[in-house]
């Protein structure tokens, strides 16, 4: 005889559908159908048509929701690989590790990508959740200039989130090939850091950046 187990609390049954519903969405990214409707997803995702609405309440929000979650991935990778070296050092390896979420499934980021970043589209909380990233690899700017620490500590978190959206937005494009993406990317965090290193770090910065040419 089997016991009759306890109803699962109401936050983890709509966690579950939440998953369901981001998963389905993906399914359809990854099938190149970035102009699904919610119809569309709602059966993909084998649930009323009402459900994506409840949960989310826009195509934009489960848009933005996918967004996060390769944010969230980049930090959690950043912080398992503890990246060695100065401050410097980690915004380039923490380059990589961005570059290497998105680069896991291109079709579906770039879809992401390119629909939260289209005209007239909700407003998300990518810029805000992007700009965590790189303060968490400057952490206390070890490595940079001391006259320059406090305005790197503020400023670079926002250039280097810029800076890496930038490098999206024309691969999203198709301007920058996937095998492109990390050393583009490195280059242009590399030129932000030129400024605020120490200067027995800039050559090597700056032998970096002669290695990226335009394709």
């Amino acid at each position: 005889m089997t016991e009759d187990k306890p109803p699962a609390p109401a936050k983890s049954r709509a966690d579950a559908m939440r998953r369901r519903v981001l998963d389905a969405a993906e399914r359809l990214l990854h099938e190149g159908r970035a102009e699904f409707s919610m119809r569309e997803l709602a059966a993909s995702a084998e649930v009323s048509f009402a459900t994506p609405f409840n949960h989310f309440g826009s195509k934009a929000a489960i848009m933005h929701a996918l967004s996060a979650e390769r944010i969230a991935s980049m930090v959690s990778r950043f912080d398992e690989a503890a990246p060695k070296g100065d401050a410097a050092d980690r915004v380039l390896a923490a380059v990589d590790i961005a570059a290497a979420v998105m680069l896991a499934s291109p079709e579906v980021n770039r879809a992401v990508i390119g629909t939260i970043g289209a005209p007239g589209g909700e407003a998300g909380q990518a810029y805000v959740q992007s700009r965590a990233l790189w303060a968490r690899a400057i952490a206390d700017g070890d490595g940079l200039e001391p006259s320059l620490a406090d305005i790197a500590s503020q400023a670079l978190p926002d250039h280097l989130a810029l800076a890496f959206r930038g490098a999206l937005s024309f691969w999203t494009a198709g301007e920058i090939a996937n095998l492109e993406l990390a050393a583009r990317a490195r280059a242009v965090a590399a030129t932000l850091l030129l400024g605020f290193v120490k200067p027995e770090r800039r050559e090597a910065l700056r032998a970096s950046l002669g290695r990226v040419r335009p394709s």
